[in-house]
């Protein structure tokens, strides 16, 4: 969001505010990001099919109903707060239009949905949902709904399908009191909050991370595949291994998922990011609101445990992350980033599991497959990279869906391909009696290239490219070690750097730390050794650079804005962070005034918000900034923007800040990751005579 928004609809209308959720913060966030950058790019869309005896009339009345039931469906957010407001059911008219179709079949469907789902919609000023009626020779066979994340989830999409088609047969439920993300703010316990922060800190710090991408795929990482595998006999398997281990099916499938994981890699130890539907109370249980959550599932497995044990662990770390995994997360998320700035680890999950509660039929590809056989589709963007194994799981009319995408650098389309099968016939031997004991190691070598470090896997090709893109460097060559490092023999990744003389060993660690989030298949191990011994060719101009990393790490200085756009990157951090509001002039050198701070926890006015508490997690044992000066001067640019203080919710506010200095040239992701500010401010560029003022292409 490079642009200052326009202002939000009149208060006339507005019926109550208050701060968006912590569920609602990452999607509010997210919405700035640029769509095939997205974690979760693809938009909310669905449809429902029209009873023969309903007419478009009976839709907008249905319509209407629904959004004088729903407070979801009138809500608005702010641009640059996380704030949010409920207006009157007739606030605006009904986002609903109508398409002639030749005939409602299924590619048809499929198609229209799509197609609705690229509309853009504006959740600051317009309803964040849109409907279209297809008709077929003037009747209407089908209605389709797409919405924004922020305000509406998947499961609650599901939900007001499935009333829309309740309706329109007459069978409306009576009007209930339905809970709306507003009524649950207040039940955040703060204290409870941190402490959950401060655990799941400590649970990551040590968990290795991508850990399936040594085993597979082509050289060029730049494919994303896409495909859909579904089993009748595999519905049943699951049943019967679920009530054995007396274990939901979801959880069976993801203990039978990180099976596979140590089986393929020999790792026992790793993430699983998980959606969870939480409508899990009956208050709940028909709001389309946002409830469901992403938690990290932190697996560990014992080699040579039988799957029963398997499943009983896994059942018991997402009991855990699902009671730890409620508080916070923009806070996490960027608490986390300045932990991992400092160790040079970035921590990601290893697989990332959801579980649909609702069919999705106008995604299977294909609807004459033999009952019992797979249906398999293969789709690549190359544009797209993915870095994490993504599978969902889908329970729907007797039949085992499971949804994979994944990079081609973990695993090319063949491989993708065999996964969803391996898992069913998995399934099938469990069914069976087996009990499949975890492997010790794996089972599968190694892909040429990579390497095993202590915090994970090295692509040691990718490392070397990153150091050559480095001026001044000439060659370099990657390589492990242990005694080079001086730790007793520890594995550490060894860079032998033929160089200019003005580069420094200070140089290529911030380098290399700066790119670890921006090129893919890229981990960091626990420290980078770059070592002695270069590869000069014995002239006098050669110049040999060492640098060790972890403990030994040369101290990076700190260092002030030096040019322009350094001085209102760092101002817009000091402003951002303090929530200072438009009134004040931020440029740079410019003194900054206080102003309206922005709330995360109590109940925001319009007016003016609360303050926000800053990050939580545990000790800073380096002693760098937790937080920002009063004075631009004081903002470090070898740090990243997470070390001074900006969490995810001030990302919007620090572009606009940006923007009103007359740069623009980085994205919102760029901020929340791991690199230093020196290496954003040289991406800025001074902004063009008139601005594009577009708004988002996707919901």
């Amino acid at each position: 969001m490079n642009h200052r928004p326009e202002p939000p609809p009149s208060p006339a209308t507005v019926t109550r505010s208050g701060p968006l959720t912590w569920v609602q913060q990452w999607h509010w966030y997210e919405r700035t990001i640029p769509g095939p950058r997205r974690v979760n790019p693809t938009p909310l869309a669905d449809h429902c099919h029209v009873p023969p005896s309903a007419t478009v009339a009976d839709i907008h009345r249905a319509l209407a109903s629904l959004t004088a039931r729903h407070e979801a469906l009138r809500t608005t957010i702010d641009p640059l707060r996380p704030t949010q407001h409920v207006h009157r059911a007739d606030w605006a008219p009904l986002p609903v239009d109508c398409v002639d179709v030749p005939a409602a079949d299924a590619d048809t469907l499929e198609a229209a949905t799509a197609a609705l789902a690229t509309r853009p919609i504006d959740p600051e000023r317009n309803p964040p949902w849109l409907a279209r009626v297809l008709l077929e020779a003037g009747k209407p066979r089908a209605v389709l709904m797409t919405a924004h994340h922020v305000v509406i989830d998947g499961w609650g999409l599901a939900v007001l399908l499935n009333q829309l088609h309740d309706q329109l047969l007459g069978d409306d439920a009576p009007a209930e009191a339905l809970a709306h993300p507003l009524d649950t703010v207040a039940a955040q316990p703060l204290e409870r909050a941190r402490a959950a922060e401060r655990e799941w800190l400590t649970r990551l710090a040590g968990n290795p991370t991508g850990v399936l991408a040594p085993f597979g795929g082509t050289d060029d990482g730049d494919g994303r595949h896409r495909l859909q595998h579904r089993s009748v006999d595999a519905y049943g398997d699951l049943g019967r291994v679920a009530r054995r281990h007396r274990a939901s099916p979801e959880v069976v499938m993801l203990a039978a998922l990180a099976h596979d994981v140590a089986t393929r890699t020999g790792e026992h130890r790793f993430l699983a990011s998980v959606v969870v539907s939480n409508r899990a109370r009956a208050a709940l249980r028909n709001s389309i609101g946002v409830r469901a959550l992403t938690v990290p599932v932190q697996i560990d497995l014992r080699p040579g445990a039988v799957f029963g044990e398997v499943v009983a662990s896994v059942a018991a770390a997402s009991a855990a992350a699902y009671r730890h995994g409620q508080w916070r997360p923009a806070e996490l998320v960027a608490a986390q980033a300045r932990m991992d700035r400092r160790r040079g680890v970035v921590t990601v999950p290893t697989i990332e599991y959801n579980c649909y509660s609702w069919p999705r039929d106008y995604l299977v590809p294909a609807y004459n497959s033999p009952p019992n056989g797979p249906v398999t589709w293969i789709r690549s963007a190359p544009d797209e990279p993915c870095d994490t194994l993504y599978v969902d799981l889908g329970l729907d009319a007797g039949v085992v869906t499971l949804d994979v995408t994944v990079g081609d650098h973990l695993l090319d389309a063949e491989q993708a391909m065999a996964l969803p099968v391996r898992l069913c016939g998995f399934l099938r031997a469990l069914a069976d009696g087996a009990e499949c004991p975890v492997p010790e190691r794996s089972l599968t070598p190694a892909a040429s290239g990579w390497w095993r470090a202590p915090q994970g896997w090295v692509c040691l090709p990718r490392v070397e490219d990153v150091l050559r893109g480095h001026p001044g460097v000439f060659d370099v060559t990657v390589a492990t070690g242990g005694e080079a490092a001086g730790e007793g023999g520890e594995p550490h990744l060894v860079a032998y750097a033929h160089t200019a003389p003005d580069v420094s060993p200070d140089d290529l660690h911030r380098h290399v730390l700066d790119h670890l989030d921006e090129v893919p298949s890229i981990v960091a191990p626990d420290c980078y050794v770059l070592s002695l011994g270069g590869l000069g060719s014995g002239r006098p101009s050669d110049h040999s650079c060492t640098a060790i990393g972890g403990t030994g790490t040369p101290r990076v200085l700190s260092r002030p804005p030096a040019t322009d756009a350094e001085g209102a990157l760092a101002a817009a951090v000091v402003a951002a962070v303090a929530g200072v509001g438009f009134g004040s002039l931020v440029g740079p050198g410019g003194s900054v005034e206080p102003g309206c701070p922005v709330g995360l926890g109590g109940p925001v006015e319009p007016s003016c918000p609360a303050e926000p508490d800053g990050p939580v997690g545990p000790g800073d044992p380096d002693g760098l900034p937790v937080g920002s000066s009063d004075s631009p001067i004081a903002v470090d640019m070898n740090r990243c923007p997470a070390d001074h203080g900006v969490t995810l919710v001030a990302v919007p506010r620090l572009l606009a800040l940006l923007h009103r200095s007359g740069f623009t040239g980085i994205a919102s992701d760029e901020l929340a990751g791991t690199a230093s500010l020196g290496h954003l401010a040289a991406a800025l560029e001074p902004l063009p005579p008139r601005a594009h003022r577009g708004g988002e292409t996707s919901p």
